[in-house]
């Protein structure tokens, strides 16, 4: 129990110091990474939608 302890305060120990970003991005790069991340999102999704059709038998 002791070790999940320590385990989850340095979890959080981390996670506080990266909370901010150290870096600056342009309105390009923030517009890249969203429009990577729905494409990401969209791939899953049509993953999960093949899935379903396979396990139905549609």
């Amino acid at each position: 129990m002791k070790a999940l302890r320590s385990l989850i305060s340095r979890i959080r120990e981390i996670n506080s110091r990266y909370r901010a970003p150290r870096i600056q991005m342009s309105a390009a790069v923030r517009l890249s990474l969203m429009a990577l991340r729905l494409y990401l999102f969209a791939l899953v999704g049509l993953m999960v939608y093949k899935f379903v059709l396979l396990v139905t038998g549609s």
